[in-house]
């Protein structure tokens, strides 16, 4: 069950943005899609039934024909590059990482490029040229070699840095609790959390509010909150659900 009081301090910083003439944009990104899955087609339904377009970061080298044939018709989902295989290439002690730091850049670039042309070919409607790297980190070292191999986007975690190499499309608010329970987190921490970057573009940054989300590891809690955000944001005139292709621009 939703308690609908837990949602009051979102409801009351979307009316301050429409008394101020403001609209709040957010995207949804989803990670680790490889092939259809009842949680997938979970996901698929309930952005569809609430005109919430989707971007899928599909992992290149786990991924084929089946996810293909699953999407062609589906007109709200964007796919974009999800590393190469998301495997961890990190040492022991560091934080988990497959695009770079432990192997060569040629050989890191190399899986990338072939990666977006795998996934061009896959989804020729679909594509966008944006990487997200797997566990959202990524040598720095690299980016300045991204747009020679197509990508004309980045995306990771956290509020984007200004005058970087690539352009950022970044996510805000993760709803799955990695370090605990490994399942939705709780609905009154994520509500906090997405009035506070709210508040955050409210005070004159312009960079949209995105949700990520991983479909393969959701629980009820995880659906219950997405199911709740997507019909209080959808009741609330303000609120603007744009797709990545939309929020990047020709």
């Amino acid at each position: 069950m939703t308690d609908g009081i837990a949602w009051d301090p979102l409801c009351r910083e979307l009316d301050r943005w429409q008394a101020a003439g403001r609209v709040a944009r957010f995207w949804l990104r989803d990670d680790d899609a490889v092939e259809p899955t009842l949680a997938l087609e979970t996901l698929m339904v309930l952005a569809g039934e609430n005109d919430i377009p989707l971007t899928l970061a599909v992992i290149p080298g786990l991924t084929g024909e089946a996810l293909a044939a699953r999407l062609v018709e589906e007109t709200a989902i964007t796919v974009v590059v999800h590393g190469w295989s998301h495997t961890n290439h990190a040492g022991p002690e560091a934080k988990k990482q497959e695009l770079g730091g432990e192997r060569p850049a040629e050989a890191v670039l190399g899986e990338l490029r072939e990666g977006f042309r795998l996934l061009q070919q896959l989804h020729p409607a679909r594509f966008l040229p944006m990487l997200v790297p797997p566990w959202n980190r990524i040598d720095a070292a690299l980016i300045p070699a991204l747009p020679e191999l197509g990508f004309a986007a980045l995306s990771v975690y956290g509020r984007a840095k200004q005058g970087g190499p690539m352009t950022l499309l970044n996510t805000h608010v993760d709803i799955i609790d990695w370090h605990g329970t490994r399942g939705g987190r709780s609905e009154a921490e994520l509500v906090a959390e997405l009035v506070a970057e709210l508040r955050d573009r409210f005070a004159g940054s312009d960079e949209p509010v995105g949700l990520l989300t991983h479909h393969l590891v959701h629980d009820a809690a995880a659906w219950n909150f997405l199911s709740a955000l997507f019909s209080v944001t959808g009741r609330h005139p303000v609120v603007r659900w744009s797709s990545a292709s939309e929020l990047l621009g020709p």
